[in-house]
């Protein structure tokens, strides 16, 4: 994991933001300490904005809708999870 200074992550803002495009975490400090983490897009959330921009979803930034119609079978996940528990 990187760490740098806000002067210098805006003399050096494209280098940084290549470095996350490729993966890398990038601790943004002032005066020392940590305020920040610049992070990489997760693959989740680029499938959601190419789900997005195909029209085959639509996202406010809550809950991802378009997925209507989708029937699941079983028990719920949660009663799942809680019998899973005992």
């Amino acid at each position: 994991m990187v760490s740098v200074g806000i002067k210098e992550l805006k003399s050096k803002l494209s280098s940084y933001v290549g470095q996350a495009r490729a993966g890398q975490e990038i601790i943004i400090t002032d005066h020392g300490r940590d305020v920040a983490l610049m992070i990489p897009l997760s693959k989740e959330r680029r499938v959601v904005k190419s789900l997005m921009a195909e029209g085959r979803a639509k996202w406010s930034g809550g809950k991802p809708e378009g997925m209507s119609g989708i029937r699941i079978r079983g028990k719920d996940l949660s009663k799942t999870v809680v019998e899973d528990r005992r």
